[in-house]
């Protein structure tokens, strides 16, 4: 046998189409990752100023024209409102103005992402200085001592969508991409229910009671972590019941590829690029991470819009599931075996 029908023996053209499509999802993984983090900076961030009427439009036209744009100051009747509304998630930090002295506060939440507070913090300290002022800082919402840099969050939920694709993954390899019936399409959703009642479970109890990584109790997280992992689930589960095994590897390049650097983990949403920043919240990963946040250091606040993505991902899935397995009513569905 030629050499050349050697190679055509051991890689065939699908197995060669599936190469070349995991060297395209490696190289995205790359663009994604170092295009989203290789540069952060403040960008428009919803910011508070309370200050004097007399000092307060100066104040405000100063903050609205540093270079780069890094805010988006809005003026805040009191240092109370301010506060409440960094615990709501309207704002992300604030200036209080001491018009009877030459020191000023500077409100910041380091549970929403320490990296955002501390940015904050020696923007201020720059533009106080210039006007020969100084700032103290206040952490309103501050991140637990054992929480480095605010990441725990965001790896608790990078860890739910890791389960919800590799247990979506693992059931089509054991029977098939593409459910045979909707029997076994019921089947699949079930097994992958429980499953993420247990990964949430587990999530919740090992950065909770176990490490102490994160505040904000059990259950909320446990409830937060069984839909993550079901909505990831389900998601992949209904790309697999369309493209086949292909299926596995869009559920990486949604999650994986686009969703975790866009998620506001390493750095908060202000700080990505627009594309990233835009994206990231309607995906799983970055719906997750900002529940999280908000369960943990916030009282729960501002997790509708969260939630509603999640749970979008879950009934989507689900439903796309269903229907597919309904339109093939062969009695095997296509092995990956066969596929491959």
């Amino acid at each position: 046998m030629s050499l050349v029908d050697e190679l055509k023996s051991a890689v065939t053209p699908r197995a060669a189409l599936l190469v070349v499509g995991v060297f395209a999802l490696q190289l995205l993984f790359i663009a994604s990752y170092v295009g989203a983090l290789h540069n952060p900076k403040p960008k428009d961030v919803p910011f508070g100023v309370v200050a004097p009427q007399q000092v307060s439009a100066t104040l405000m036209g100063r903050l609205e024209k540093l270079p780069g744009k890094p805010l988006d100051p809005r003026t805040v009747a009191s240092e109370a409102e301010a506060r409440k509304q960094i615990m709501n998630r309207d704002i992300d930090g604030a200036l209080v103005v001491d018009p009877r002295g030459s020191t000023d506060t500077l409100l910041v939440a380091s549970g929403g992402g320490t990296v955002l507070s501390s940015a904050l913090e020696r923007m201020f300290t720059r533009v106080e200085a210039a006007e020969r002022r100084t700032v103290r800082t206040v952490d309103v919402a501050p991140a637990s001592a054992q929480d480095f840099d605010g990441l725990s969050a965001f790896y608790l939920v990078v860890g739910w969508c890791v389960g919800g694709y590799i247990c979506a993954a693992i059931l089509a390899i054991s029977a098939g991409s593409r459910p045979a019936n909707r029997e076994r399409a019921i089947i699949r959703l079930g097994v992958l229910a429980l499953y993420a009642a247990l990964g949430g479970l587990g999530g919740a109890v090992i950065v909770g009671p176990i490490l102490g990584a994160l505040p904000g109790g059990v259950a909320a997280l446990w409830g937060l972590g069984t839909l993550v992992v079901f909505a990831v689930g389900a998601t992949t589960l209904a790309l697999q019941s369309v493209f086949g095994i292909v299926g596995i590897g869009l559920a990486i390049l949604l999650v994986v590829v686009a969703g975790n650097p866009s998620a506001g983990g390493a750095f908060p949403l202000p700080m990505l690029p627009p594309f990233w920043k835009a994206i990231g919240p309607a995906l799983p990963p970055g719906a997750g991470t900002w529940a999280a946040r908000s369960i943990a250091y916030f009282k729960g606040n501002d997790m509708t819009a969260s939630m509603l993505v999640l749970s979008a991902w879950a009934v989507a899935g689900s439903l796309v599931t269903l229907v597919m397995s309904s339109l093939r009513r062969t009695p095997e569905s296509e092995r990956i075996a066969s596929e491959v």
